[in-house]
């Protein structure tokens, strides 16, 4: 079973289970966006597990933090889901408050395309 990120009860009462086709990969959406937006220490048994995404709303906006904050970010990508995608690009942007992501990438069960574009702000 594959939960649905974030956590959510469904009609039934129960834990909703995340849908797998070949046009919505909500599961893989997921756990990108659980990737992303975890920082690095933050999982206990996990403690390399995240990719510090979050701390480039706080940090000065420059070209050379952007590239490097898109290759940690692709390099995490790789390390932690590698087995079940192949990154093709990932776009960063910190505006403001608020950081915008998209990542393209290629499912390797259904050898499909995706894209999952993701938004995070310092006000909520």
């Amino acid at each position: 079973m594959d939960l649905f990120f974030p956590y959510q009860i469904d009609g039934r009462g129960r834990t909703r289970e995340a849908r797998r086709d070949e046009d919505n990969d909500e599961y893989i959406k997921g756990l990108i966006e659980q990737l992303l937006f975890t920082a690095p220490g933050e999982r206990v048994m996990r403690p390399d597990f995240g990719s510090g995404l979050q701390q480039l709303l706080f940090a000065g906006n420059s070209p050379e933090l952007a590239s490097t904050t898109q290759m940690l970010v692709q390099g995490a990508l790789q390390q932690w889901l590698g087995n079940l995608i192949v990154v093709e690009s990932v776009s960063i942007e910190a505006i403001d408050a608020a950081l915008h992501v998209e990542v393209i990438y290629t499912v390797l069960r259904t050898r499909t395309q995706q894209r999952v574009n993701l938004s995070r702000s310092t006000q909520g």
